[in-house]
């Protein structure tokens, strides 16, 4: 069945989420708004719950846990650092309502080339290609970054199972459409990543979680199911993506843990 994310929302007592980020162009701001369900904000680092409804939809979560005989409250993240009652980290839902529960174990990481040894971009000229792209795009650079983490780890040569490419994993045929020669040279791979996920912003009206779905499942399956598709990886590569950025945008806010970005 395929339902509008607003109408699954409103159906389902789900949480829009939105990011206003400034760009590194200060002209403008981009607005990422993250219309992503509740079902998929949870942090990827640790296994998920799956909490299916007995209408057929289905939420993932960070846990869950009954709170009075008749309802269960769904926690979307870990972090304790959180105020542990602040609204946007759960939703509460009937008892009844729940036909089960499971765990999902972690969505599987990129592997590198056959034969060929990882081997990890520099630093600074990650982040320098990283800068350039989200100035000329609009993007916010931490975003990028986000993405190059979940895709290939900062491994410049990392290869798929599926035939996808380098640090932000273009596939062959996206590649060729962006005028990406050689998607193992960090600088075609950003620019070509980056010029794509803003033709996904833009063909999404800067819905941060559609446009990472369309990143990872493609647009078409986006499309078909007018919204986040129902694909366990999927799911989870937009939480990790969207959790990373906002571990990266609160380190920036206390530069004591600026450490805690990592080598991106």
């Amino acid at each position: 069945m395929n339902v509008p994310v607003d109408t699954f929302a409103a159906q389902n007592n789900a949480m829009i989420v939105s990011y206003s980020v400034q760009s590194r162009n200060l002209s403008r701001i981009r607005t990422l708004a993250a219309g992503l369900l509740a079902a998929t904000l949870c942090p990827a680092s640790h296994a998920f719950q799956r909490i299916t409804l007995r209408n057929g939809f289905s939420y993932d979560c960070a846990r869950s846990e009954s709170i009075d005989g008749s309802h269960v409250r769904l926690f979307l993240t870990s972090n304790t650092a959180q105020a542990p009652n602040q609204a946007a980290n759960f939703i509460d839902l009937l008892a009844q309502s729940i036909a089960s529960i499971e765990t999902l174990p972690d969505p599987p990481q990129p592997v590198p080339a056959p034969g060929t040894a990882l081997s990890l971009a520099s630093t600074a000229e990650v982040h320098d290609l990283l800068s350039k792209a989200g100035a000329q795009h609009n993007i916010d650079v931490e975003l990028l970054a986000s993405v190059v983490k979940a895709e290939s780890g900062g491994r410049s040569n990392a290869v798929s199972r599926t035939g996808a490419r380098g640090l932000m994993q273009l596939m062959p045929g996206t590649a060729q459409q962006l005028g990406v020669d050689d998607a193992f040279r960090p600088d075609q791979n950003i620019a070509g990543g980056s010029a794509y996920l803003d033709q996904l912003l833009t063909r999404y009206k800067d819905n941060l979680a559609l446009a990472l779905a369309a990143y990872n499942a493609g647009p078409a399956a986006v499309d078909r199911y007018h919204g986040v598709p129902p694909f366990r990886e999927t799911r989870a590569y937009v939480v990790r993506v969207m959790n990373e950025f906002k571990r990266r945008k609160l380190a920036l806010e206390h530069p004591q843990n600026i450490a805690s970005l990592g080598s991106h």
